[in-house]
């Protein structure tokens, strides 16, 4: 196998490489590696809020009327999910458009950065980047986190989705997590058994090299990482270690959520929505089971006599087996009698109590009051719901602070990866772009908070006033990239001229009066 072979191939994995030789090396959890430092109950935490998240929670454990142990499903409102969507939705969309700009402002782009803006839009596109990151912002609002990362794959560049149960720093400052670990877990049938091979991809740097290295872990018991064996037992086409140089920031950019993790003050990592809203959570859930199941017992049930029930050879019985049907006692006074004994639903109660610790969730994750609680009169509008003061506004900017930077910092890495020239099958570069000459220009389309008719009125009052550029005009109200700008501006200029032209004309033929 060729170096850029094994190149090539460690970037298609998405796993966490610990650099050990084989020698019988066990870890019982990730978090053992000597190079990883980070406490475990960090990813308890993590795979507690993917529970939350997946709407994964124990049974119900309950006697019935005979004093017999049941069981039965917990109906929770699987509250996390719909918030995390909620919050995903209004923060990104696919309607939001990533370009690049020169460093400085009033400089025309150069014919060089058109082509990295086509490079980079087909590259997007080709991952369905728009969709696929909003998605994983959902799971990542909820858990804490994600990561991304550019790979290589038939000499195009590929973005590998990481969650946050599969990322590991290693090093970390304020600002960001320079080395990590990523980890994928396979499932083989070997014989009768089931095998659950961990791989680990370490991503480091050693002064200006960056390296990395992988080994993979077997185990026969699903809950523990395993031994370390050969890479070539399942992978026989990934090296165990490759250096890159000359690149700039890591190949990879990891989304934290915003604000501090109270959790734990020393990790690089971010804390999701879950974390400090799981109490409420909890009695919402636990609210609406109870709910669900007085509904569910609250069916009409009646008292008969026991005479009623009576059956023998010559009088079978002849009721409805499945009706809800209670046997009197004997000997009461009242036997004879048919009772109807179906409880009230309490639903306006229930009703009110979760109102009530909705509007306290939402507090806890930063929306307005009133965005998940239930309303006779309907949902409010977004402009009620999101004004330009409410809490859901200013979360939204908290978290757009933390998107931007992600994606900043991943198409950084997509043009160091798409420079490196020995990542692709003919030696060469699939695009060269100076690391400093260029900056990311990401446009969120605002709809929700903008009134869009209202926006275009005012910058149609702005522009006849000559206070606004046309080219601003032109990109802030219908989404238009610089080389689209000048593509309009210069139709433009020919419609003008061409007005001016057949003006000029009928006004030698005499057709129009002077001043007209």
């Amino acid at each position: 196998m060729s170096f850029i072979d094994s190149i090539k191939s460690i970037f298609k994995r998405g796993a966490d490489k610990v650099n050990m030789s084989i020698n019988g090396n066990s870890l019982s959890k990730i978090t053992d590696h000597p190079k990883i430092g980070i406490d475990d109950q960090e990813y308890v935490r993590i795979g507690r809020n993917f529970d939350y998240y997946g709407n994964k929670f124990d049974q119900i454990k309950y006697r019935n009327s005979y004093g017999d142990l049941n069981k039965r499903e917990f109906k929770s409102l699987n509250i996390t999910k719909t918030a995390s969507r909620r919050l995903a939705s209004i923060i990104f969309n696919e309607k939001c458009n990533i370009t690049l700009r020169e460093l400085q402002d009033d400089v025309e782009p150069s014919e060089q950065l058109n082509q990295a803006i086509e490079f980079l839009s087909d590259t997007l596109n080709d991952n369905n980047f728009y969709n696929l990151f909003e998605m994983n912002l959902e799971k990542g609002i909820a858990a804490g986190g994600f990561a991304m990362r550019p790979y290589v794959d038939h000499d195009k560049i590929k973005v590998s989705w990481i969650r946050a149960d599969q990322f590991y720093p290693l090093r970390s400052n304020i600002n960001e997590i320079s080395e990590c670990a990523i980890a994928t877990k396979t499932i083989r049938t070997e014989g009768d058994e089931n095998y659950y091979y961990t791989l680990l991809e370490f991503h480091e740097w050693e002064e200006d090299k960056y390296i990395i290295s992988n080994e993979l872990y077997k185990s026969d018991n699903e809950s523990e990482v395993g031994k370390q064996v050969p890479l070539e037992t399942i992978y026989e086409d990934v090296a165990e270690r490759v250096e890159l140089e000359g690149l700039r920031r890591p190949l990879f950019a990891y989304f934290r959520t915003p604000g501090a993790n109270n959790k734990s003050l020393e990790s690089p990592l971010g804390a999701g929505i879950v974390d400090n809203a799981k109490e409420v959570l909890d009695v919402i859930n636990t609210t609406h089971d109870e709910f669900a199941w007085e509904v569910y017992s609250g069916q009409r049930k009646i008292v008969v006599p026991a005479e009623f029930l009576r059956s023998d050879e010559q009088h079978p019985a002849r009721f409805d087996s499945d009706q809800n049907v209670f046997v009197g006692v004997y000997g009461t006074d009242d036997n004879a009698n048919i009772k109807d004994v179906t409880t009230t639903i309490r639903s306006a109660q229930y009703k009110d109590a979760l109102n009530h610790f909705l509007k306290e969730f939402e507090v806890q994750i930063g929306l307005s009051t009133g965005t998940m609680s239930y309303a006779d009169d309907g949902l409010k509008t977004a402009t009620e719901v999101v004004s330009s003061n409410s809490m859901t506004y200013q979360t939204r900017s908290s978290y757009l602070t933390m998107v931007t930077k992600v994606i900043n910092e991943l198409i950084h890495s997509i043009f160091e990866l798409a420079g490196y020239g020995e990542m692709f099958s003919t030696g060469r570069p699939l695009f060269v772009m100076d690391y400093d000459s260029y900056k990311v220009d990401i446009n969120y389309e605002d709809g929700l908070f903008v009134d869009q008719n209202k926006q275009l009125e005012n910058d149609l009052k702005a522009l006849t006033a000559n206070v606004l550029p046309k080219r601003e005009f032109l990109k802030r109200n219908y989404g238009l990239s610089d080389k689209e700008v000048d593509e309009w501006m210069d139709e433009l200029d020919e419609q003008t001229e061409e007005y001016q032209q057949r003006i000029r004309r009928r006004q030698g033929n005499g057709l129009l009066e002077q001043g007209e």
